[in-house]
């Protein structure tokens, strides 16, 4: 009875050593002394005790490598770029991904070096930053080509940082500083020129309503002067008599106009009744002088024969 239970108790433990699970997503490679036998799928698997055994497990997730690359630029800058690439194991070439590669990860990282030192040196620093989209699409079409011999399929490659030296760094922001105080300053200058220009048209504008407004103010006392000595006319008073009389008028008007204003200046004129008579005198003098300028300047000259 004794020897019957050992017996069952091994068998057991051999059974049940035989027996393992599979995660999912994951897949397990199995030997037999030493070698390759089968694969395994998620599950519940079993496998003959101390002859076959799991040599390994292959997960058939998505996986991420971040790989940070440095490297220099045609106009001689170093810049360290983080590069990740996304790739996972291809269904059906599990052999290949098991027993190819000792070390994916440093075979990928490697292939990425390659790359990255081959397309960047092309480029100046500008163009990396403007170009990183051009540098992921040759890494992914490169590497993809690459590890497809080995079961790997490469999904996607990404440039997700771009850091140059701090000194460059440093320099790039004056750089871009120094160009916007410059579009700075060519907008203040557009702005004064605009300024003054609707300023000069401004003041331009109302030189020239003022200068109307003159007119028209003189326009309308030459009507007044003359309706003013219509009316003394008919009254019979002459001509003389009337101009003199709106002179003095005038003369009146002024003074009272300059006492008005306590910050006004003081004009003292004759105030004598001759004065005006005499001031009207001069000014008719002087009009019909000017005639006579203009008269003789208009009469053809007879020449001598």
């Amino acid at each position: 009875m004794i020897g019957t239970y050992i017996i069952i108790f091994v068998a057991v433990v051999l059974i049940a050593s035989g027996l393992f699970t599979v995660k999912q997503q994951t897949i397990a490679v199995i030997e037999r002394f030493g070698k390759f036998q089968s694969t395994r799928n998620a599950g519940l698997q079993l496998k003959i005790p101390l002859i076959d055994k799991v040599a390994g497990r292959v997960s058939l997730r998505v996986q991420q490598l971040d790989v940070i690359v440095e490297t220099k630029t045609q106009d001689d800058v170093f810049v360290h770029l983080k590069i990740s690439v996304q790739f996972l194991i291809r269904q059906g070439h599990v052999y290949d991904a098991f027993y190819k590669l000792q070390n994916p990860h440093e075979q990928i990282t490697a292939f990425i070096f390659d790359v990255v030192r081959a397309e960047v040196p092309k480029m100046i620093l500008d163009d990396v930053f403007e170009k990183k989209e051009e540098i992921a699409l040759a890494i992914q079409r490169d590497l993809k080509q690459a590890m497809l011999e080995y079961g790997y399929d490469i999904i996607k490659a990404l440039v997700t940082d771009i850091d140059p030296d701090e000194n460059v760094k440093i320099a790039m922001n004056r750089i871009n500083a120094a160009d916007r105080e410059k579009i700075a300053a060519q907008h203040e200058g557009d702005a004064q020129r605009i300024l003054i220009v609707e300023r000069a048209k401004a003041e331009a504008e109302s030189k020239r309503l003022q200068g109307k407004g003159i007119a028209d103010q003189r326009r309308e006392i030459a009507r007044g002067l003359e309706e003013s000595v219509d009316v003394l006319n008919n009254a019979g008073i002459n001509s003389q008599e009337a101009s003199a009389l709106i002179v003095i008028t005038q003369h009146y008007d002024t003074l009272q106009s300059i006492g008005s204003d306590t910050k006004s200046n003081l004009i003292l004129l004759p105030n004598n009744p001759n004065a005006a008579s005499s001031m009207l005198n001069d000014m008719v003098t002087s009009l019909v002088a000017a005639n006579k300028i203009n008269e003789s300047d208009l009469t053809p000259k007879k020449t001598k024969k």
